[in-house]
């Protein structure tokens, strides 16, 4: 009988603490329900990216040395550098520059190591292609300057979201 009762009292006690709980993640939900959406429409608005984002690589063909440290840097061996020794001035004369997207890391040792500051990281993460072989960039493409996504006045930002100004 008495094994009986502390039955009864211990599924009393477990019952009043799942309620408890039940109630403490009600509470919780019900908290969150006040909060303004975080969804995004995409192509419409964007987000502001990070201060340190890392991004797709732009590349200052000008300043660049052919050093190819940012190959030695590189977990994967990523970027290619072609260049061609000129003899009479003994310096490396750079011919073709590129870097495959579709393998790119994004680890950004490359920009890090440069000793000419030719390398930097954009804020664009739009690079998605139906061939893989698009994202393979050249220096041309490398070098085309990115478009602020603050700067583009057809998209809105969530920053100048009317939701937030409120």
């Amino acid at each position: 009988m008495f094994s009986m009762v502390t039955g009864f009292m211990n599924y009393g006690q477990q019952t009043v603490r799942a309620a408890r709980y039940i109630g403490q993640s009600f509470m919780i939900t019900l908290s969150h329900a006040n909060r303004l959406p975080v969804t995004i429409q995409y192509p419409y608005e964007k987000s502001i990216t990070a201060e340190r984002f890392r991004g797709r690589i732009h590349f200052e063909f000008d300043k660049c040395i052919a050093c190819e440290v940012c190959v030695r840097v590189c977990p994967i061996d990523l970027p290619v550098v072609d260049w061609k020794l000129e003899t009479d001035i003994r310096k490396k004369r750079l011919l073709n520059y590129s870097i495959d997207f579709g393998v790119c890391i994004f680890c950004g040792n490359c920009v890090e190591y440069c000793p000419t500051n030719c390398l930097s990281m954009t804020e664009e993460y739009e690079l998605s292609t139906y061939d893989r072989h698009e994202l393979n960039y050249n220096q041309i493409a490398l070098g085309r300057l990115p478009m602020s996504v603050i700067d583009d006045y057809t998209i809105r930002t969530i920053l100048n979201s009317p939701q937030i100004n409120k």
